[in-house]
């Protein structure tokens, strides 16, 4: 990896770095033991639309083989966009065909590669220096991002994805703070990309409070230039957004749609800043 330090002022609007290195290898340990506690028809239950467990399965090795050959390794033979193809359009194809290919794999095989290859990539993530540059957050509106949000977007991944798996096979949400806290954190990122549509004088702000020990609040302030994480969050936001985990959570990865999130918000001052707060999304979608 190129050993150049990022401009650390350029992307201060993001907030205060991420440390998620030392989180992968317990995320890794339980999605181990989720996979090793299904049952043989619980691999056939649809996961995600138009994939099942054994699907996402694989997609999660896909995730976990590209990440070491590309910045471990650097290893840059691979899948190349088509002429107007579109960031977005090329990720889900190239993964589409990544899973297709697997589909000649057993679970079995699956499971005891994904733990070879995952402990593998927890050792990695230890070693990265986070103000380095690395590959853009495009949901947060930045390329190259800082590696500290780049590996924390990656440890969101594997924990979302983990999730659907334990919804796909009857389990709830992981609630273990730990991995939850920096996952929640990590994704309001996209908050100040999120309102970059939104005009507002320079110093409001715009509050998200999602409850419980794994929550906390996160304020977007209008600069005029853009909006920032990284102002003083102790005045009076001209709106607050309550949002309970769960729902905070599904919205960011697009679970549930922002219709169904303000449901459940609890929203205090101005209601049209509210709505475009509840439009994050944190996730290439």
């Amino acid at each position: 990896m190129n050993a150049q330090l990022h401009d650390v002022s350029a992307s201060s609007w993001l907030g205060a770095p991420i440390d998620a290195r030392s989180l992968f290898a317990p995320e890794h340990a339980a999605l181990m033991t989720t996979l090793r506690g299904l049952a043989p028809a619980d691999w056939g239950r649809e996961a995600v639309p138009g994939w099942n467990v054994r699907d996402l399965a694989a997609h999660l090795l896909g995730d976990f083989y590209g990440r070491l050959a590309r910045d471990r390794d650097g290893h840059r033979d691979g899948p190349s966009f088509v002429p107007g193809e579109t960031l977005e359009a090329f990720i889900h194809r190239i993964n589409q065909e990544w899973v297709d290919a697997c589909r000649r794999v057993s679970p079995a095989v699956l499971t005891d590669t994904l733990d070879l290859v995952g402990g593998q990539v927890a050792r990695f993530f230890e070693t990265t220096t986070p103000n380095a540059p690395s590959l853009g957050v495009s949901w947060a509106g930045i390329d190259p991002a800082p590696m500290w949000l780049d590996t924390a977007r990656d440890l969101t991944e594997f924990w979302t994805h983990r999730q659907q798996i334990r919804h796909a096979t009857g389990q709830d949400t992981d609630p273990g703070p730990r991995l939850l806290s920096v996952v929640m954190d990590t994704f309001m990122r996209a908050l100040p990309h999120t309102l970059r549509e939104v005009t507002a004088p320079a110093g409001t702000q715009i509050q998200v409070r999602i409850d419980g020990p794994a929550g906390g609040s996160w304020t977007a302030t209008a600069t005029g230039t853009r909006w920032s994480l990284a102002e003083p969050g102790n005045g009076h936001p001209a709106a607050v957004v309550g949002l309970d985990t769960e729902t905070a959570w599904r919205l960011c990865t697009r679970g549930i749609q922002p219709n169904s999130a303000l449901v459940h918000a609890r929203i205090d001052g101005n209601r049209q800043l509210a709505e475009a707060a509840c439009q994050i999304v944190s996730i290439i979608y």
